[in-house]
């Protein structure tokens, strides 16, 4: 008998291994391609165009499958999807190694998202079925840390895999990792599903929905290739308006939808989940194109890149626990304001920079930009599940997850689309023309952070959290 329970003692730790692994190859992707951008762009002799469209693929079916992701899990077994989305990455990475040319890469990377979305939701609703209450606190602190591990040390992997290696290396590194995963997960997790309601994938929505933004991405980046009045321009830009209409339409008439609008009727709630949308459309493109000027402009090996990030991602990893804490003791509102305009300023002094800039002269921004992310995500996360019902935590912060990501997506093409305006569609622009397009972009993204400081002091509040492990959560609720 004491054997037995030995041993279920024990595995539930190599279940939180097997996951961990799925975990930390999904955040790494997220920071260690930035790096080696310029690499990618030079080998495969990618348009910026296309350039933005490797990081935003990514970044945009990673956002707009993960509702439907966690609904799969419950639906057909956490671990069956959590394994089905860890081969696709697992061979989508591989793809992505293997790519001699844009068409391939940018294919690859939306795969590669489908993955991440597939197994993203299915990690934390493991660990709720396997761990009994008393240490399903240790296992969540765990897992919340693989993630800042994997923030931190991305850029700068990303880097020394680039120069030393190759750039196909930080895919294909994935591969023999992805292998190791999806044996222990067999090994390791047992299967569990959502039997308590019903569950349905909501197709419909899942289709218009991801129409909609992907409509919306391929205007926003290619209107500088066909012109902003273009037909083709017009065109996605109607398809997109059209689009996310019908999807919002039929969330509200659907039984079950795959995004509950009522949630956004409670103003933190919706208030936190448009923070987070702005922080995304402000930041996903600043690390997007000032990890292109440090090299373009500044001469910066991959190396040199990915440790000049440093300063900012390990304030994340240090300050955000700290700033998780003091919100549920002071409350969110003016740690995600102060966080915002330290964002904001961060961005300011980006926008400021010239041909020639010390790593001296560029920390100020970067440590205002790893104080104020820190200080702005863990309390808008803790807020958004604070707010929602116990019982619909998994939906909170699926949607929640997704306001980030699809930000993300939004802000990289957005981003891109001021740069490309004044450099226009060179894969090797005017220094000063990129500078100046770089500068526009970033004071635009300035102005969204002030936006996202002024919605959340006027809609933040202290509220009472919900566990976030009371229910079989089919999503991460908490986030670094």
């Amino acid at each position: 008998m004491k054997a037995r329970i030995f041993a279920e003692e024990n595995k539930k730790w190599w279940t939180l291994g097997a996951v961990s692994v799925g975990l930390f190859m999904i955040m790494l992707d997220n920071t260690v391609v930035n790096v080696a951008l310029n690499a990618i762009q030079t080998s495969l002799k990618l348009k910026t165009s296309e350039l933005e469209w490797v990081v935003a693929g990514y970044a945009l079916t990673f956002g707009a499958f993960m509702l439907t992701g966690g609904k799969l899990a419950d639906l057909f077994g956490r671990r069956l999807i959590f394994v089905i989305g860890l081969i696709i990455f697992t061979g989508s990475s591989l793809a992505c190694g293997l790519a001699g040319g844009p068409n391939m890469l940018i294919a690859a990377r939306v795969v590669q998202g489908v993955g991440a979305a597939l197994m993203n939701p299915a990690t934390l609703s493991i660990i709720t079925v396997t761990f009994p209450p008393r240490q399903r606190g240790m296992a969540i602190g765990i897992w919340a840390g693989v993630s800042a591990l994997a923030l931190a040390i991305g850029p700068l992997l990303g880097g020394i895999i680039t120069e030393r290696i190759n750039w196909n290396w930080i895919f294909f590194i994935n591969v023999p990792v992805g292998i190791l995963g999806i044996i222990a997960a067999f090994a390791f997790i047992t299967e569990s599903r959502d039997t308590s309601k019903e569950q349905r994938p909501d197709i419909p929505g899942l289709v218009t929905s991801t129409l909609g933004l992907f409509s919306l991405t391929y205007g926003l980046i290619e209107a500088n290739n066909y012109g902003w009045s273009s037909t083709r321009i017009l065109l996605a830009f109607a398809i997109a308006a059209v689009s996310l209409a019908i999807f919002i339409y039929l969330e509200l008439h659907q039984r079950l939808p795959m995004l509950d609008l009522s949630l956004f009727k409670n103003r933190t709630f919706a208030g936190a989940n448009t923070v987070m949308l702005l922080l995304g459309l402000a930041m996903f493109g600043v690390f997007f194109y000032v990890s292109l000027y440090l090299q373009k402009i500044l001469g910066y090996s991959p190396i040199q890149t990915g440790a000049s990030f440093l300063p900012w991602t390990l304030l994340i990893v240090a300050i955000a626990p700290w700033a998780g804490r003091a919100s549920d003791r002071f409350g969110p509102r003016w740690l995600v304001t102060s966080g915002m305009v330290l964002v904001a300023s961060s961005l300011f002094l980006f926008s400021r920079v010239g041909l020639t800039e010390s790593f001296w002269g560029l920390l100020p921004a970067m440590i205002l930009g790893g104080v104020g992310m820190s200080l702005c995500m863990s309390p808008t996360t803790a807020t958004a599940m604070g707010s929602v019902p116990r019982e619909k935590a998994g939906v909170g912060s699926a949607v929640l997850n997704s306001m980030r990501q699809v930000g993300g997506s939004l802000g990289i093409a957005l981003m891109g689309s001021i740069v490309l305006a004044a450099t226009g569609t060179s894969a090797r622009p005017n220094p000063n023309d990129y500078l100046t397009g770089f500068h526009h972009a970033l004071e635009v993204a300035t102005l969204i952070a002030l936006a996202g400081a002024a919605i959340g002091a006027a809609t933040l509040r202290k509220v009472h959290h919900a566990e976030p492990a009371g229910a079989p959560s089919s999503v991460p609720a908490v986030e670094i």
